[in-house]
Protein backbone atom coordinates (compact mmCIF):
# COMPACT_ATOMS: atom_id res chain seq x y z
CA UNK A 1 0.00 0.00 0.00
CA UNK A 2 1.19 3.28 -0.94
CA UNK A 3 0.65 5.42 2.33
CA UNK A 4 2.35 8.69 0.86
CA UNK A 5 0.33 11.69 0.92
CA UNK A 6 -2.47 9.74 3.54
CA UNK A 7 -3.60 10.82 6.72
CA UNK A 8 -3.62 8.44 9.84
CA UNK A 9 -5.15 8.95 13.18
CA UNK A 10 -3.07 6.36 16.12
CA UNK A 11 -5.37 7.01 19.35
CA UNK A 12 -2.56 6.52 21.95
CA UNK A 13 0.52 7.05 19.64
CA UNK A 14 2.79 8.68 22.16
CA UNK A 15 4.18 5.14 23.46
CA UNK A 16 4.25 1.55 22.96
CA UNK A 17 2.58 -0.39 19.93
CA UNK A 18 0.87 3.42 19.13
CA UNK A 19 4.62 5.28 18.75
CA UNK A 20 6.13 1.93 16.55
CA UNK A 21 2.55 2.48 14.61
CA UNK A 22 3.18 6.47 14.25
CA UNK A 23 6.88 5.85 13.30
CA UNK A 24 5.92 3.12 10.40
CA UNK A 25 2.98 5.14 8.90
CA UNK A 26 5.33 8.33 8.58
CA UNK A 27 8.23 6.30 7.44
CA UNK A 28 5.46 5.13 5.11
CA UNK A 29 5.08 9.07 3.83
CA UNK A 30 1.62 9.41 5.69
CA UNK A 31 0.58 12.40 7.72
CA UNK A 32 0.13 10.99 11.17
CA UNK A 33 -1.87 12.82 13.90
CA UNK A 34 -1.13 11.05 17.40
CA UNK A 35 -3.17 10.94 20.26
CA UNK A 36 -2.88 10.62 24.34
CA UNK A 37 -4.36 12.35 27.64
CA UNK A 38 -0.44 13.96 28.46
CA UNK A 39 0.41 17.08 26.32
CA UNK A 40 3.55 16.77 27.56
CA UNK A 41 4.20 13.02 26.38
CA UNK A 42 2.53 14.02 23.30
CA UNK A 43 5.38 16.75 22.51
CA UNK A 44 8.15 14.37 23.23
CA UNK A 45 6.66 11.39 21.28
CA UNK A 46 5.79 13.85 17.98
CA UNK A 47 9.34 15.69 18.44
CA UNK A 48 10.87 11.99 18.48
CA UNK A 49 8.78 10.89 15.42
CA UNK A 50 9.78 13.73 13.64
CA UNK A 51 13.67 13.44 14.50
CA UNK A 52 13.53 9.74 13.35
CA UNK A 53 11.43 10.24 10.41
CA UNK A 54 13.27 13.13 8.70
CA UNK A 55 11.25 15.20 5.98
CA UNK A 56 8.36 14.56 3.96
CA UNK A 57 5.36 13.52 5.91
CA UNK A 58 4.16 14.93 9.20
CA UNK A 59 3.33 14.49 12.79
CA UNK A 60 0.59 16.51 15.03
CA UNK A 61 0.14 15.79 18.34
CA UNK A 62 -3.37 16.30 19.43
CA UNK A 63 -4.04 15.90 23.27
CA UNK A 64 -7.76 13.84 23.50
CA UNK A 65 -8.90 11.51 25.91
CA UNK A 66 -10.86 9.20 23.44
CA UNK A 67 -13.59 8.00 26.24
CA UNK A 68 -14.61 12.03 26.06
CA UNK A 69 -16.25 11.74 23.10
CA UNK A 70 -16.76 15.56 22.39
CA UNK A 71 -12.87 15.62 22.67
CA UNK A 72 -13.02 12.81 19.97
CA UNK A 73 -15.02 14.53 17.41
CA UNK A 74 -12.72 17.62 17.58
CA UNK A 75 -10.02 15.47 16.95
CA UNK A 76 -11.00 14.42 14.00
CA UNK A 77 -12.12 18.23 13.08
CA UNK A 78 -8.92 19.24 13.65
CA UNK A 79 -7.26 16.60 12.03
CA UNK A 80 -9.83 17.03 8.55
CA UNK A 81 -8.57 21.10 9.11
CA UNK A 82 -4.99 20.42 9.32
CA UNK A 83 -5.04 17.70 6.60
CA UNK A 84 -7.73 17.82 4.85
CA UNK A 85 -9.08 14.45 5.36
CA UNK A 86 -8.19 11.27 6.77
CA UNK A 87 -7.61 8.05 5.34
CA UNK A 88 -6.64 5.75 7.91
CA UNK A 89 -7.69 5.08 11.86
CA UNK A 90 -5.89 3.15 14.52
CA UNK A 91 -7.58 2.42 17.44
CA UNK A 92 -4.70 1.68 19.98
CA UNK A 93 -5.63 3.70 23.09
CA UNK A 94 -6.27 1.38 25.66
CA UNK A 95 -5.56 0.76 29.41
CA UNK A 96 -5.56 -2.75 31.19
CA UNK A 97 -6.16 -2.97 34.83
CA UNK A 98 -6.25 -6.27 36.36
CA UNK A 99 -8.33 -7.24 39.49
CA UNK A 100 -10.62 -10.01 40.48
CA UNK A 101 -14.31 -8.68 39.49
CA UNK A 102 -14.74 -8.90 43.79
CA UNK A 103 -12.23 -6.01 44.24
CA UNK A 104 -12.48 -4.09 40.84
CA UNK A 105 -14.28 -0.85 41.64
CA UNK A 106 -17.46 0.66 39.79
CA UNK A 107 -15.11 3.56 38.19
CA UNK A 108 -11.93 0.92 37.53
CA UNK A 109 -14.18 -1.25 35.09
CA UNK A 110 -15.57 2.08 33.44
CA UNK A 111 -12.13 2.95 32.98
CA UNK A 112 -11.26 -0.13 31.21
CA UNK A 113 -14.84 -0.36 29.36
CA UNK A 114 -15.09 2.86 28.73
CA UNK A 115 -11.45 2.82 26.80
CA UNK A 116 -11.12 -0.40 25.38
CA UNK A 117 -14.42 -0.25 24.36
CA UNK A 118 -16.64 2.84 23.77
CA UNK A 119 -13.57 5.21 22.88
CA UNK A 120 -13.15 2.67 19.70
CA UNK A 121 -16.87 3.47 18.73
CA UNK A 122 -16.32 7.20 19.31
CA UNK A 123 -13.73 7.48 17.18
CA UNK A 124 -15.17 5.42 14.36
CA UNK A 125 -18.39 6.86 14.77
CA UNK A 126 -16.94 10.57 14.47
CA UNK A 127 -14.81 8.96 11.51
CA UNK A 128 -16.58 7.35 9.21
CA UNK A 129 -17.79 10.15 7.69
CA UNK A 130 -14.65 11.55 6.57
CA UNK A 131 -13.06 8.17 5.68
CA UNK A 132 -15.89 7.74 3.40
CA UNK A 133 -15.36 10.25 1.65
CA UNK A 134 -12.05 9.53 0.97
CA UNK A 135 -13.04 6.52 -0.66
CA UNK A 136 -10.40 3.53 0.04
CA UNK A 137 -10.01 3.70 3.81
CA UNK A 138 -8.57 1.57 6.64
CA UNK A 139 -9.82 1.17 10.50
CA UNK A 140 -7.32 -0.76 12.37
CA UNK A 141 -8.56 -1.64 15.98
CA UNK A 142 -6.06 -2.43 18.21
CA UNK A 143 -7.00 -6.02 20.06
CA UNK A 144 -5.72 -8.59 22.60
CA UNK A 145 -5.25 -12.33 22.49
CA UNK A 146 -7.17 -11.72 25.85
CA UNK A 147 -10.00 -11.26 23.71
CA UNK A 148 -10.58 -15.03 23.02
CA UNK A 149 -8.18 -16.30 25.99
CA UNK A 150 -9.81 -14.76 29.84
CA UNK A 151 -7.97 -14.89 32.86
CA UNK A 152 -7.83 -14.33 36.45
CA UNK A 153 -8.29 -11.38 37.40
CA UNK A 154 -8.93 -10.13 33.54
CA UNK A 155 -12.81 -9.64 33.67
CA UNK A 156 -12.69 -6.33 32.70
CA UNK A 157 -9.96 -6.52 30.33
CA UNK A 158 -10.58 -9.31 28.41
CA UNK A 159 -14.48 -8.52 27.83
CA UNK A 160 -13.52 -4.72 26.66
CA UNK A 161 -11.40 -6.74 24.00
CA UNK A 162 -13.25 -9.18 23.10
CA UNK A 163 -16.36 -7.12 22.44
CA UNK A 164 -13.92 -4.69 20.45
CA UNK A 165 -13.26 -8.26 18.15
CA UNK A 166 -17.14 -8.42 17.68
CA UNK A 167 -17.31 -4.74 17.30
CA UNK A 168 -14.36 -4.72 14.57
CA UNK A 169 -16.39 -7.72 12.48
CA UNK A 170 -19.62 -6.28 12.51
CA UNK A 171 -18.40 -2.57 11.54
CA UNK A 172 -16.65 -4.70 9.08
CA UNK A 173 -20.10 -5.95 7.16
CA UNK A 174 -21.43 -2.21 7.98
CA UNK A 175 -18.76 -0.19 5.55
CA UNK A 176 -17.10 -2.42 3.30
CA UNK A 177 -19.56 -1.49 0.30
CA UNK A 178 -18.55 2.46 1.62
CA UNK A 179 -14.59 1.63 0.52
CA UNK A 180 -13.70 1.39 4.30
CA UNK A 181 -11.39 -1.73 5.37
CA UNK A 182 -11.79 -3.09 8.88
CA UNK A 183 -9.38 -4.98 10.67
CA UNK A 184 -8.28 -6.05 14.00
CA UNK A 185 -5.21 -7.24 15.50
CA UNK A 186 -4.50 -9.03 18.43
CA UNK A 187 -1.04 -8.32 19.58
Amino acid sequence: MNLAGKTAVVTGGSRGIGFSIAHALLGGGANVVITGTTQSTLDAAARELRRATGQGAQVEAIRADVRQHAQVEQLMALTVKRFGGIDILINNAGVGLFRSVADMSIDEWHTVIDTNLSGVFYCCHAAIPHLRARGESWIINISSLAGKNAFVDGAAYCASKAALNQFSEALMQEVRHDGIKVSYVMP
